[in-house]
């Protein structure tokens, strides 16, 4: 299980375990939080293609799907 911070999680590099459409490295582009500080979901954006979408924060946790950093 991947340990991480919601404060740290803005700009962090992610791995995708099971790569699709040549889509391995991502990074963390925007993180939405409500008014008492709680992560609500990220943007992460592919760094080849530069696709965008929202992924809960907590399925970062999931070493089945994400590797931190870049691998």
């Amino acid at each position: 299980m991947n340990r991480l911070s919601p404060k740290k999680l803005l700009n962090s590099k992610w791995t995708a375990a099971q790569p699709q459409n040549k889509e391995k490295h991502f990074i963390i582009t925007d993180v939405e939080t409500n008014e008492s500080g709680e992560v609500l979901f990220c943007t992460m954006e592919a760094v080849m293609s530069k696709r965008e979408f929202n992924v809960n924060w907590q399925d970062l946790k999931n070493n089945l799907v994400w590797y931190q950093g870049w691998k």
